[in-house]
């Protein structure tokens, strides 16, 4: 398989850890749209929120999702990408989408062990438990929906890699 794959999921579920180990076993580029988005700017994400609003982040995030996408290349999504149909759309049509689901306690956990304000910027400003919960609860289905295949992310970065590997070989042998 030469098609790209997307990581789809809320922060914290490993997108960026489990698509680098993931581009390596498979030989595959990787890359990240918020990374690419902060180069292509010179801005963290919370700068761009903070000066165009969220609206204004997320049709640059749509611009970063097309600008990057490429054969034989992991690519790890902001946890927002799926809220446009047509990213999601895009993702579908262009290669496999692998949901990295988690709980809210375990991404809350993983969001408050390592803290990336600029890079993860509240949605809300309430505790990160709270917002974990009502991101998960308003985003569950459209995640859903965009995947081709959803993966248990509560497991080890080594151990969702090797799910990921299976779940591609068995829709390969489909």
């Amino acid at each position: 398989m030469s098609l790209p794959i997307f990581l789809i999921g809320a922060r914290g579920c490993g997108k960026t850890t489990v698509g680098e180990a993931l581009s390596q076993a498979l030989g595959y580029a990787f890359t990240d749209t918020d990374h690419h988005l902060q180069l292509s700017t010179q801005r963290s994400v919370a700068e761009i929120v903070a000066e165009e609003g969220w609206e204004g982040f997320r049709a640059r995030e749509t611009q970063s999702l097309r600008a990057v996408t490429a054969p034989r290349t992991v690519i790890a999504t902001g946890g927002g990408m799926v809220l446009a149909e047509e990213n999601c759309r895009f993702m579908q049509e262009q290669g496999q989408v692998i949901w990295l689901s988690a709980s809210p306690e375990i991404l809350a956990e993983r969001l408050e062990s390592e803290p990336e304000a600029a890079q993860r910027p509240t949605l809300t400003g309430r505790p990160i438990a709270d917002e974990m919960s009502d991101v998960l609860r308003e985003r569950a289905h459209l995640y859903q929906a965009a995947a081709h295949h959803q993966v248990d992310a509560m497991q080890s970065p080594e151990r969702v890699v090797e799910a990921i590997l299976l779940s591609l070989s068995l829709a390969r042998a489909s």
